[in-house]
């Protein structure tokens, strides 16, 4: 057991490497001995866990899709299941050198040997899944098809992080986040259930944005108080 445990810690370090490096310099940009330096770790260690830099890199994008692990046991996934989604990824984009890593690493996978475009594919079918679910609840409009739609908000969102990191190293990406879904959700949710959701977040995707909330998780304004919406029906 303490073998396996400095194996998985030794493996641990590699990645915390790896991904600084990816993070810093791309994948073509960082070479197995950047890594080796990152990580302090010596090459035979390095290969006794990872056959080559693209194993690497692979294993980091795998890693990047544990963000949607909190929203898996998300009670009635829907429309602000993906809101909150895309803001907490925003807000590991900032703090988590990994999850950064992993996304370049998608971006970059035309520099593969072998692109696998199964990341994209799992964020457009957990989206489709929510949406899909929030359709049939009437959340979203009918005439919206869920796969289109996945497949869109994931095309925007990718464009809005790297267009965040180029202009202010991704500060402002809770509020762009913010501003897409503004933009979004009227083509998405009917007009009279537009008041259930948040566009800045809720709960703890509320508090990442700077968002006051109140117990149960919703934002509150200045005077302490939850927004009022238009009633359910």
């Amino acid at each position: 057991m303490a073998r396996q445990e400095r194996a998985e810690r030794t493996r641990n370090i590699i990645l915390d490497g790896a991904a600084r490096a990816f993070d810093a310099t791309g994948f073509q940009g960082t070479s197995l001995s950047d890594i080796v330096r990152e990580s302090g770790v010596t090459k035979g260690a390095l290969y006794f866990h990872f056959a080559s830099k693209e194993a690497l890199a692979q294993a980091i994008i795998t890693e990047q899709f544990t963000v949607w692990d909190p929203f898996q046991d998300d009670e009635e996934p829907g429309v602000q299941t993906v809101i909150d989604l895309l803001h907490n990824m925003a807000e590991s984009l900032q703090k988590d050198v990994r999850v950064r890593a992993g996304i370049r690493m998608v971006i970059e996978q035309g520099t593969f040997e072998d692109p696998d475009p199964a990341p994209y594919q799992r964020w457009m079918d957990a989206i489709s899944r929510c949406l899909t679910l929030a359709q049939s609840r009437g959340d979203v409009l009918p005439d919206v098809d869920p796969e289109e739609a996945a497949g869109f908000i994931v095309g925007c969102w990718t464009g809005l992080q790297l267009s965040s990191q180029v202009f202010t190293g991704r500060a402002d990406l809770h509020r762009s986040t913010t501003t897409m879904w503004q933009l979004l959700l009227p083509g998405l949710v009917p007009p009279r259930r537009l008041g259930r959701f948040r566009p800045e977040g809720s709960g703890a995707a509320a508090k990442a944005n700077g968002q006051p909330v109140n117990g149960d998780g919703r934002r509150v304004n200045g005077d302490g108080e939850a927004p009022a919406g238009p009633a359910a029906d």
